[in-house]
């Protein structure tokens, strides 16, 4: 499973300002860390960029391109700053993303296919969230019936199923990798992707990598391609790396509903049966799900 590093991010203090003074040394810092971190992608979270938006994803990316050759995730929700930021990738990019939105689809699948960038395809419609795996369908059948309008290779469609935070959505965990096994058949040729970190927001902060963790093993067994991701949890990238087999197959059994006795467990083993089991719901989510 690739890793598409979430950390350049206009959220954070510091890059947030860097890219308000067109500052280019955190930018590069952060893009050196994550390559040598071994990411996959590069996500580059402007988010809105209402205010110059192209001139920014322009100079973020000649910035970072300067320091890195990995591949680039363009993020942000302004469409001239997608297509400022594809017209100054020096290879093939990903956009981050499209949704399954008319208003969206029409103004950036042109832009797709005009600088032939892979893009992130969103399984989000008119309706909001989709409720379940086969609303996740539906909106999958959307894109590729609009791929194949603008003659886009299904090949260059990343579908995200949308992760949503476990403590307040329990339910749709299961949605999300229901709809993993279905895709296949769907869109036999197409990639994957998803926001991995969405399924521990609001989750206390100690908490949040074993969740995020657990959940990768759970869609990469599913064929998850890809994940945007911390690219600093180094053991999340032993796991998308295939690196924790042990790890993996103890989790295998608690999705494939064995009972896992947890005597003669490490800590690490433990929590990550514990984790599992409230995934798979199991277990109801609660702050203190490790300690029970």
């Amino acid at each position: 499973m690739l890793i598409i590093g979430e950390n350049l991010n206009v959220i954070s203090k510091k890059i947030g300002q860097a890219l308000k003074d067109r500052d280019p040394a955190p930018i590069q810092e952060m893009a050196v860390a994550e390559t040598k971190a071994g990411v996959d992608l590069i996500d580059l979270n402007l988010g809105p960029a209402r205010k110059a938006g192209a001139e920014l994803m322009e100079w973020v990316v000649k910035t970072v391109q300067q320091v890195t050759d990995v591949m680039l995730c363009l993020d942000t929700t302004n469409v001239e700053g997608i297509e400022a930021g594809l017209k100054a990738c020096k290879s093939k990019a990903l956009i981050n993303s499209i949704s399954a939105r008319p208003d969206r689809l029409d103004a950036l699948m042109p832009i797709a296919k005009k600088y032939g960038a892979a893009y992130i395809a969103l399984s989000l419609g008119v309706e909001g969230i989709p409720r379940d795996a086969n609303e996740r369908a539906l909106l999958a059948a959307e894109h590729l019936a609009k791929a194949a309008e603008y003659g886009i290779p299904e090949e260059d469609m990343w579908i995200d199923p949308i992760v949503l935070p476990t403590n307040t959505q329990q339910v749709q965990v299961q949605g999300c990798t229901e709809f993993m096994v279905m895709l296949g058949d769907i869109a036999p040729a197409a990639k994957s992707t998803c926001g991995l970190s969405n399924i521990s927001n609001g989750a206390p902060d100690h908490l949040r990598p074993i969740l995020n963790r657990t959940y990768a093993i759970f869609l990469k067994r599913y064929g998850m391609y890809s994940a945007i991701a911390d690219a600093f949890d180094k053991e999340l990238q032993e796991i998308a790396k295939g690196k924790r087999p042990e790890i993996e197959a103890l989790v295998y059994k608690v999705m494939d509903g064995e009972a896992v006795s947890l005597t003669g467990l490490s800590k690490e083993e433990t929590d990550y049966v514990k984790t599992a089991r409230v995934l798979v719901g199991q277990t109801l989510y609660s702050d203190s799900w490790l300690d029970l």
